[in-house]
């Protein structure tokens, strides 16, 4: 089967979206079909199968890149067309589907309004900007055959299975290095955004002096983090994908104070790895992160973030068990017959999801 991944997110930028793509693309190629990745040009050499569309940098999001053309300048014949993202490439997948009349399906990453109320000053502006951009959004995701969510956090008035991203458990395991062997750190992997709530796990680790805090990433609020981070916080770059497990596992505890994502594949990742998470009692983490994997705490308060750290770091529990319902070969077996059934999907109602994929009441207490 031959696949056209649309997305506006991609290499060279590292965020969650890009690494899925990639996952993605490797198991389903594994799987003997074809995939073609179509996103906004950039620094990065393309290879096989990956179809740079001319494009500039976002003025609003640094990082992240604008499309110029309308259509990219070469596409083969596609069997299905799988969008990432509501923004231009998205667009154009959509477009690209109507017009050969192909079978389209659209993964929601990421609540896009939410940035809205971390990136605009004023919070009636905010919402106002919300309250136009869900509706569009709607609209969009109700033209494809089928949309899928990572979790139930989707807040859209559209029919959706519920299909989590994955990870890929071969990968992501504990390793017998260790960085750390004499130091207690909680660590943090990811993009240095505001959304990310990074500042929090700063004013954390204020309190928690007699504890190392390892911070990986970049992004627009690098430069602010370090001249704000307390001494016992050591900021730094993305480190190399491959190094992730190493870092993982070395570290005592995951910790994240982030309330924009859809899944926090980062926590899972740190959980195939052996290691604790502590995470916001906010969506997606209060159906993924339960007593078996890690600790809860309540957003913006110190205090229980500074509990929920120290009961991840005195409490032995088996986090790899907790998240293997979230193994990327579910989730490519879910996939495969999404694609294979998909042009019956404006007949019948979307596809129910496997239990594995919610966490009982117990666990979430």
């Amino acid at each position: 089967m031959k696949i056209g991944f649309f997305t506006d997110s991609y290499f060279p930028e590292i965020d969650g979206v890009t690494y899925t793509i990639k996952l993605w693309r490797e198991e389903l190629e594994r799987k003997g079909h074809e995939v073609y990745v179509i996103y906004p040009d950039g620094d990065y050499d393309p290879g096989e199968r990956e179809i740079p569309v001319t494009s500039m940098p976002n003025p609003f999001y640094a990082g992240y890149r604008i499309p110029l053309t309308k259509r990219p300048s070469t596409l083969p014949d596609l069997d299905v067309v799988h969008c990432h993202g509501p923004m231009p490439i998205g667009l154009l997948g959509r477009y690209y589907a109507r017009k050969h009349d192909l079978p389209s399906i659209y993964t929601h990453h990421t609540p896009l309004e939410e940035y809205f109320h971390q990136n605009v000053k004023f919070e009636s502006i905010a919402s106002t900007l919300s309250k136009l951009y869900v509706p569009l959004e709607n609209a969009f995701l109700q033209s494809f055959d089928i949309v899928t969510a990572s979790t139930e956090r989707i807040d859209r008035d559209v029919e959706h299975v519920q299909l989590p991203v994955g990870i890929d458990m071969n990968f992501f395991q504990s390793t017998d290095e260790d960085w750390y062997p004499d130091r207690t750190v909680v660590g943090y992997s990811g993009r240095l955004s505001m959304e990310k709530n990074v500042s929090e796990i700063l004013r954390a680790a204020e309190a928690l002096p007699e504890y190392d805090f390892v911070i990986v990433g970049d992004g627009p609020y690098r430069e602010c983090l370090e001249e704000n981070a307390p001494e016992n916080v050591d900021i730094r770059g993305f480190l190399p994908r491959e190094e992730l497990p190493v870092f993982y596992s070395s570290i005592d505890t995951f910790v994240t104070a982030s309330t924009a994502d859809t899944l926090g594949l980062s926590t899972l990742e740190a959980n195939a790895c052996g290691t604790p998470v502590a995470a916001a009692d906010v969506p997606p983490f209060d159906r993924t992160i339960g007593a078996d994997n890690g600790e809860r705490f309540t957003y913006g308060d110190r205090e229980s973030m500074v509990e929920a750290i120290e009961t991840c770091l005195a409490t032995d529990r088996d986090t790899r068990a907790g998240v293997e319902r979230y193994a990327v070969d579910y989730t490519m077996d879910h996939l495969e017959q999404l694609y294979e059934t998909v042009p019956l999907a404006t007949d019948e109602s979307p596809t129910d999801v496997e239990s594995r994929w919610r966490i009982s009441e117990e666990e979430r207490s």
